[in-house]
């Protein structure tokens, strides 16, 4: 497994990766003693299967943002495929010190797993933590907390991917030559900065691609709008465009519409429901967008599952749960678009 990433919108975190030595020996093996086999498959199966009640706390930031709403969504809707799983969902906050408060509540009603995508990864360390110390499992999501003595496994997105595999895309699809503008998120967080590194990686295997512009929107529609009003003021031409958010990129393709613009073509970034309907129908510059799955809420769901079951994953060899799974940051393209737009979000 890779290390964590910087979590969207978080904070630099430590890359040790580390399990609760407890907890890891309680897993059970999905090998067969008997057999010399690798992984058994048949666990696989059975781990699907209806088991100990697991009553699992999920708290997270405000769900002010398409993306963030998602998670909620995703982390409700796979807890209710389970009968063996009960979910206790907070109102979230974006307060660190509120968050905290609502966290100790789960901690009090002795919940047996805790997901916890912290508004602040920092600040809402010693409570993950806390939880650790109070014998629950921790599943951190996305904004990792500083230490990983604050969580038994931490899950999310590849921030430096997502913009690795947009800047590949844009290349490939100039044939190595060409301009690009882009269009950021918040820049003084890690993930934007992340996001553009990644970038500016990928274009150095295309000397002959020249990003002529740049521009930092704040991740909203109407940031986007006119950050992107500036940038095509600006640039009268150019050849791609890489926005690095579906919801400011709402505002940036209004933008583009109003300018009158389109000899170019854009690449969004994360996922939602209205930039796949847009590539789908193949009816503005925007051509692909790149995951950044909130997906990755209903697999903590799953995990915790798992680790309140005292159960590894089906199909690895290992006993444990792993510490860390970073997903991957796949391109949709009008090609593959069918096959993501059920994960899409709203």
């Amino acid at each position: 497994m890779t290390r964590p990433a910087f979590g969207r919108r978080g904070f630099l975190t430590s890359g040790t990766l580390v399990g609760a030595g407890a907890l890891a020996a309680a897993c059970t093996s999905n090998a067969d003693p008997t057999s010399g086999d690798v992984a058994d498959t048949k666990n696989t199966a059975a781990n699907a299967a209806p088991g100990k009640h697991v009553t699992i706390g999920f708290a997270g930031p405000q769900a002010d943002h398409g993306w963030l709403n998602a998670i909620n969504e995703n982390a409700k809707k796979e807890a209710g495929r389970y009968s063996d799983v009960q979910l206790k969902i907070t109102e979230g906050s974006n307060d660190a010190a509120q968050q905290a408060s609502q966290i100790q509540t789960l901690i009090n009603q002795k919940v047996d797993v805790l997901i916890i995508l912290p508004a602040d990864g920092k600040q809402m360390t010693p409570t993950g933590r806390k939880a650790m110390t109070a014998g629950i499992p921790v599943i951190n999501l996305d904004r990792v907390f500083d230490t990983a003595q604050a969580y038994r496994t931490w899950i999310g997105g590849d921030n430096y991917r997502m913009g690795l595999n947009a800047g590949d895309y844009i290349g490939k699809r100039l044939g190595g030559k060409g301009t690009v503008v882009e269009l950021a998120g918040v820049d003084t967080l890690p993930l934007t900065q992340d996001r553009t590194r990644g970038f500016n990686d990928a274009l150095r295997n295309y000397p002959g691609i020249k990003r002529v512009g740049r521009a930092a929107a704040e991740f909203t529609v109407q940031s986007g709008q006119a950050r992107m009003a500036e940038l095509l003021q600006a640039h009268p031409k150019f050849d791609a465009l890489w926005n690095h958010d579906d919801d400011q990129g709402i505002g940036a393709l209004q933008a583009i519409k109003q300018a009158g613009r389109s000899n170019f073509f854009m690449v969004g970034g994360a996922g939602s429901k209205s930039a796949m309907d847009s590539i789908k129908k193949d009816d503005s510059v925007l051509k692909a967008t790149v995951l950044y799955p909130p997906t990755m809420a209903a697999s903590a769901v799953r995990i915790g599952r798992l680790l309140g079951q005292s159960k590894g994953m089906g199909d690895l060899a290992e006993r444990e749960i792993p510490a860390s799974v970073t997903l991957f940051s796949a391109v949709v393209t009008k090609e593959n678009v069918d096959a993501y737009l059920p994960l899409a979000f709203e």
